[in-house]
């Protein structure tokens, strides 16, 4: 479904606070005084280099390395290196951050400058300036990919798909480009227009893309009567945003009080978010049982359970494809593994590292991986994502045809395989509600 023309949006700095997902995060802002020394031991008072000598400091205090690069002794003598030399302002200053970073080699562990960090926190809050894209850069080829559009921006209704790579920007190559310095190409004034140069199946094609504010509504719903006569409570969850929670629980709500039998909860797509959303929505379904743990360098496990505060216990079906990142694969997991639903659809993404959102003292921040998540049943799902219970893919027809309106609708494939597999979990429930022989006499009338 990532690649169907209603489920394409253009990029965005990146998921990040806690946060999981191409972006989530979990929100941890430092304080602006971590009590730094310098190389020498004294204080540093130089601010350039007290917001490198902070981003050392959170990296050495509470990086997870997940590819390897991070040496502990290199790391130390990168920092007396970086300290001993002279900064005329903070872009250098930056220019040094960002390089010590990317010495890392994690495409989410990354440092924000004052600007760039202000729209991250807006991006969370349900607005984004832009054309709604999600960037990542892909750790193997270092090429910037579309992890997902955001449904009904700029990007999406031009037909921007997950797995997009972005060569050029308004003509620039992108190779060695960072996401910061694509994001900052591909965001602008709203009304003016940017120009993507996708390659899709070795194919490059040029997107001409206008600007726009996009206040981002995190679930929209609708009650479907199937050829059957159930009636399916469809809800989409586009992103795991500060609203995320909120808006799917009136959701819930507002489908029971109409008399949905079942839903369709649908993930396609679906970036990721803040992790605490994340949990907060599973256990709306869930009533018991693990939803998540994350592990840190040091091997502590933080689970994560059900409240036994389920908003319903009514049966369920997940739609989920390669564009479900980070926290969708996070609550699709919980669901499947406690049996509370079957995923249908196409693998998830396979992003399985959490990020912190920390701020600095001159008003910059960054985003810093400090655990991997794992499923309910111990599963690290970073790179291999998540396999759908029932496998239902769109042909290159109907991505071809396909408009926005049409999901969750009669005219989308894979709904409709969503909501067969939900009916015949329907059927066998009634088929056990009478027992022959037992003294079941509500349920036989």
């Amino acid at each position: 479904m990532p690649s169907a023309k209603g489920l394409r949006g253009v990029l965005r700095s990146g998921p990040l606070l806690l946060m999981l997902g191409l972006g989530g995060m979990a929100v941890s802002m430092a304080g602006p005084s971590l009590g730094l020394t310098g190389a020498s031991g004294g204080a540093i008072t130089d601010s350039p280099k007290e917001v490198i000598d902070q981003v050392w400091q959170i990296v050495f205090r509470d990086y997870l390395d997940s590819t390897g690069a991070y040496s502990d002794a290199r790391w130390r003598q990168l920092r007396k290196d970086l300290l001993a030399k002279s900064y005329a302002g903070d872009e250098e200053s930056y220019e040094a951050i960002r390089g010590m970073l990317s010495s890392l080699d994690d495409p989410y562990t990354r440092f924000l400058d004052p600007k760039e960090f202000k729209e991250m926190r807006i991006d969370t809050s349900g607005e984004l300036m832009g054309v709604g894209i999600q960037l990542s850069l892909d750790k193997d080829t270092k090429e910037l990919i579309v992890v997902s559009p955001i449904e009904g921006t700029p990007a999406s209704r031009a037909g921007v798909q997950p797995k997009d790579v972005i060569v050029s920007i308004d003509g620039a190559p992108t190779k060695g480009m960072t996401t910061e310095e694509a994001v900052k190409l591909i965001r602008g004034p709203e009304g003016t227009e940017v120009i993507l140069g996708l390659r899709r199946k070795g194919v490059v094609l040029n997107v001409s893309l206008t600007r726009a504010r996009i206040e981002i509504h995190a679930v929209k719903k609708a009650l479907n009567t199937s050829a059957n006569g159930s009636k399916i409570g469809y809800i989409r969850l586009k992103q795991f945003n500060a609203n995320a929670s909120r808006e799917m629980r009136a959701a819930i709500q507002d489908l029971d009080e109409q008399g949905a039998q079942g839903y369709v909860l649908d993930l396609r797509s679906n970036p990721g978010g803040l992790l605490e959303a994340s949990i907060d929505i599973a256990r709306q379904w869930l009533n018991e049982g693990t939803i998540v743990s994350t592990r840190t360098r040091e091997g502590i496990r933080d689970v994560r359970r059900a409240t036994g505060s389920a908003i319903t216990d009514k049966p369920m079906v997940v739609l989920i494809d390669q564009g479900s990142a980070s926290a969708s694969e996070i609550l699709s997991g919980a669901l499947q593994e406690n049996k509370r639903a079957q995923l249908v659809g196409q693998k998830t993404f396979g992003k399985g590292l959490v990020q912190a959102v920390r701020g600095l003292s001159d008003g910059s921040g960054m985003t810093v991986t400090i655990a991997k998540y794992l499923t309910p049943n111990g599963t690290d799902i970073h790179k291999n994502g998540i396999k759908p219970d029932v496998e239902a893919a769109m042909s290159e027809k109907e991505m071809k045809d396909f408009k926005i309106e049409n999901l969750g609708t009669s005219k989308d494939s894979q709904y409709r395989v969503a909501e067969t597999t939900l009916i015949k979990v329907l059927r066998m429930q009634k088929n056990e509600a009478y027992r022959p022989g037992s003294a079941n006499l509500k349920a036989a009338l």
